[in-house]
């Protein structure tokens, strides 16, 4: 006979999800009540107010899809891509990658602008990119790149893509919530994320925000969206703010209890207050990873302070790292992807789980671990230097 699935209590410390805020585990623990219930109704238009605050937008258009970061993505291409149009896409990452199929998908064309893993996307040759291609529709790109922990100068790409006439849409899956993201300051047309990142929510939805100049593109399509269930013309009948409401789909009922919450911890907390705790973090890590003798692969510049991009010392087993990191302390921490799998780990430092107590629990047991196999590491000093930062 089958017995209930009960997970280890692990700490999450990988790339995503991230651990999830106790308040947000018992929100998805209340009553189920149905999706079209005054109460629910009345929820949906809250959780909208508090999306338009961690976006920092006044977008009408502003909605959870019920569906992981990667539908977000594609509801962003789909609604306002049609067969024949040109995008400029760039890749620094894998997930610029991703944007290069969704393009394929619907039928348009895809001309990369191409970075090295772990940069910035380069506004001069996006620049470059727009002159060559006047008639290209979208500019796309990744603001917060999960695989290599770089980010990417969105104020100025939007302002580049508004300039040649271009739709932007900004991948903001490891941004939102952990550093700035500002919709309406960037000009950004189609802005998409996730909740199981920086919101400390439990995957499966994907907060989506579309400027009027986009919601107008969708509106005046000349062809059907490729896709029923993303369709924003037939999803807003669903979350736009009348009081009738016009049934879609079935809403995730309680996981849209656990983002109300999880955004209602982030309003009391204030956007400034978790970027800068999101900083802080980071800083304590990079330090006490760097008195241990290991480095961070990209520069602070443009490192983001909740994805730590580690090299991986020479003569290390990553996989065995890893292992011996959940086996023995129930502690996980992320593989490379792509062209860094083997090369780096990648440590978050997420939301709820962006605490001083996870930065010296990480280092503790890395440390440890990476003695046990015989690793050149400095010993004895990682916590202490993390600690000087705190301390500060």
């Amino acid at each position: 006979m089958t017995s209930s699935f009960h997970p280890p209590v692990r700490t999450l410390m990988g790339p995503g999800p991230s651990d999830v805020n106790p308040r947000i585990l018992e929100a998805l623990s209340r009553p189920t009540i149905g999706h079209l219930d005054p109460q629910f109704v009345a929820l949906m238009d809250d959780i909208k107010r508090l999306l338009q605050f961690a976006f920092q937008t006044s977008n009408e258009l502003t909605l959870p899809v019920s569906a992981p970061g990667s539908a977000g993505m594609e509801a962003c291409f789909v609604n306002l891509l049609e067969p024949g149009d040109k995008v400029i896409v760039c890749q620094n990452g894998v997930f610029g990658g991703r944007m290069k199929e969704n393009v394929e998908r619907c039928g348009a064309e895809a001309i990369m602008v191409m970075d090295d893993w772990g940069m910035p996307v380069d506004p001069a040759k996006v620049e470059a990119a727009l002159k060559a291609n006047p008639d290209a529709k979208v500019l796309a790109f990744v603001h917060a790149e999960t695989s290599t922990g770089a980010y990417s100068d969105a104020h100025r790409l939007c302002a580049l893509a508004k300039e040649h006439g271009c739709l932007s849409i900004v991948d903001t899956v490891t941004s939102l919530g952990g550093i700035e993201v500002d919709v309406d300051g960037w000009g950004a047309d189609a802005v998409y994320s996730g909740t199981q990142k920086c919101l400390s929510c439990v995957p499966g939805i994907a907060p989506v925000t579309f400027s009027p100049r986009a919601a107008e593109v969708i509106r005046n399509r000349r062809t059907a969206v490729q896709s029923w269930f993303l369709d924003m013309n037939l999803i807003m009948g669903y979350w736009g703010g009348n009081t009738k409401r016009a049934y879609h789909h079935t809403a995730p009922v309680n996981a849209m209890y656990a983002l109300h919450e999880s955004l209602i911890i982030l309003e009391a907390e204030g956007l400034q207050a978790s970027w800068q705790r999101h900083a802080l973090n980071h800083k304590a890590l990079a330090t006490g990873l760097n008195a241990m003798g290991l480095e961070i692969t990209v520069d602070e510049s443009h490192c983001l302070p909740q994805l730590n991009s580690v090299a991986i010392p020479d003569g290390v087993d990553d996989a065995a790292v890893r292992s011996q990191l959940l086996n023995n302390y129930q502690l996980e921490i992320g593989a490379g992807l792509g062209a860094l799998a083997g090369k780096v780990w990648r440590i978050g430092l997420m939301g709820y789980g962006s605490s001083q107590k996870n930065v010296l629990f990480c280092l503790q047991a890395l440390e440890s671990t990476l003695a046990g196999m015989g690793a050149k590491i400095h010993t004895g000093v990682a916590a202490a230097a993390a600690l000087a930062v705190y301390a500060d």
